[in-house]
């Protein structure tokens, strides 16, 4: 076609190659258009990290396990829940002053990863399960049923808010949460990240009021019930140094019948895998 250039486009733009729609366009003052004031876009402040006190030895217990500090945020991040049941701003700034970090590097960690949780949990955190197969089996009717149950005046709960006063006895914080990795025994809820197969809408009511009124019902499998946050200062890797203690608050059930079936039916039936050969040959790489 004659008379065509390099820079034309189908909605008959004439950028060149390279160019922009931008070009000759003045930059956006972002902090002017902001709906904040620019000094808390711009300006770090010092939060005060007193409430941290008493976990300091615990932050340096953490980062003596990794061969980089930095290493130690995951374990931090949950060592600082477990003290305000939340990741705050102090709580950013606590974790990068111990590991040499900005704030920016462990707030973009904090905001990542959905266990760390930006407003204060209940004394339980209750997580349903609305992938896909717990959700066609009635996942999705769980979470709703419980948003209406446990919402005041009218109003569901949603997701990550919390009936009570957040972190006193009884308060439950809601969430529907992505695959459990439960699927054979679906519909699953999680209290304090325990398991409770098998759900059904009324089981899940039934539940959710136990817990609201001050009991721990034992879940289907795995450690006894916990409160939240001491579940974090676990996940954070500290336990009951006394070994009874310790035991008592992990020994259980760690699987489930339906997730065994298929290795009790290979052994039932005398079905074995081959074994891996002591030496395998590894393919030849064409070289470049």
């Amino acid at each position: 076609m004659t008379g065509s250039s390099t820079g034309s486009t189908y909605g008959g733009s004439g950028v060149g190659a390279g160019g922009t729609h931008q070009s000759g366009v003045a930059d956006t003052d972002v902090t002017g258009i902001a709906p904040v004031e620019a000094g808390h876009l711009v300006t770090e402040v010092a939060e005060d990290l007193s409430v941290f006190d008493g976990v300091v030895d615990k932050a340096a217990e953490i980062v003596v396990r990794y061969p980089q500090s930095r290493s130690a945020l995951l374990p931090m991040l949950h060592l600082v829940q477990s003290v305000q049941g939340r990741v705050s701003q102090a709580g950013i700034q606590f974790c990068a002053r111990q590991l040499g970090l900005t704030d920016a590097e462990v707030a973009a960690v904090a905001t990542f990863y959905t266990m760390y949780k930006r407003k204060t949990c209940g004394e339980h955190l209750v997580s349903v399960c609305t992938n896909t197969l717990c959700a066609a089996l009635g996942g999705d009717a769980i979470y709703a049923k419980l948003g209406e149950h446990l919402g005041t005046d009218g109003r569901k709960l949603g997701h990550n808010e919390t009936v009570g006063e957040p972190g006193e006895p009884g308060s439950v914080t809601l969430e529907h949460a992505e695959c459990l990795a439960a699927c054979d025994l679906g519909p699953v809820i999680q209290v304090n990240y325990e398991f409770f197969d098998n759900q059904t809408v009324e089981s899940a009511v039934e539940l959710v009021d136990a817990l609201r009124a001050g009991q721990r019902p034992a879940p289907t499998r795995g450690a006894p019930l916990r409160d939240f946050r001491t579940a974090e200062l676990e996940l954070a890797g500290f336990w009951p140094e006394d070994e009874a203690d310790y035991r008592a608050g992990v020994d259980g059930p760690s699987a489930a019948v339906e997730t065994l079936r298929g290795a009790k039916l290979a052994e039932d039936r005398g079905w074995t895998a081959k074994p891996y050969p002591a030496e395998a040959p590894l393919p030849e790489v064409e070289k470049k």
